[in-house]
């Protein structure tokens, strides 16, 4: 069975998309899934069971990366294609069935929205597959029987950027002695060309509770 599968550039909607693919890992066999994403994104798919291929839609001017998506995939006869996107590219390729996500769902969640692309009684909750390599390396990283807060106060927009100062409020809250992760350690996340932006969040976070991997790492781990 072969499925084409094309979801966002971004990553977080990317991860969200992770769960419909999980899905059909599980629930079909003998699948071979060709991925088109954005290129920050293609990191998360490089350890996906039963991948392909995985194309990279970088935008070019007129949309121009839409046609070559269909030169890429034209040759092929698609058993399934879901398309997260809702390109009108996806209309004409080969296929027995085509899944676009729904476009009444603008005040839901977006992962419940994703999820009824298939028309699924439940939510398909998003699944990364980490290679050795990332999952070794992230032992080594993050101190072991002990709480961590993960924060990434990065985005890709200035708007819709949280000041630091509530950053390190709500940090201060959640870690401290009568918080939900008392002690815990706060884990920082973001691409290197972030990292400006984040120094003074950096500077307010006690050194020895502080695991910075602003740019540090790959985003796979």
């Amino acid at each position: 069975m072969k499925v084409l599968f094309i979801t966002s550039t971004r990553i977080g909607d990317v991860i969200l998309s992770t769960g419909l693919l999980e899905y059909l890992r599980k629930t079909k066999t003998d699948v071979e899934f060709t991925i088109a994403c954005g290129p920050a994104a293609a990191p998360l798919f490089e350890e996906f069971p039963g991948l392909k291929r995985l194309l990279i839609l970088d935008k070019m001017i007129f949309s121009l990366h839409w046609l070559r998506l269909w030169a890429y995939t034209i040759a092929n006869f698609w058993d399934i294609i879901i398309d997260l996107r809702n390109a009108p590219i996806s209309y004409a390729l080969l296929r027995k069935r085509r899944y676009g996500i729904p476009r009444n769902f603008i005040n839901d969640l977006r992962v419940k929205r994703i999820s009824e692309t298939l028309k699924l009684s439940e939510i398909a909750s998003p699944k990364i597959h980490p290679s050795a390599k990332a999952i070794k390396l992230s032992n080594q990283i993050i101190p072991s029987n002990c709480q961590v807060l993960a924060v990434g106060p990065t985005a890709n927009w200035r708007a819709k950027t949280w000041e630091t100062n509530y950053f390190a409020e709500l940090i201060s809250r959640l870690t401290a002695s009568s918080g939900i992760l008392p002690n815990a350690y706060v884990l920082l996340l973001g691409r290197e060309d972030e990292r400006p932006s984040t120094l003074s969040l950096i500077d307010l976070i006690p050194k020895n509770k502080l695991i910075d991997l602003v740019g540090g790492v790959d985003l796979l781990t």
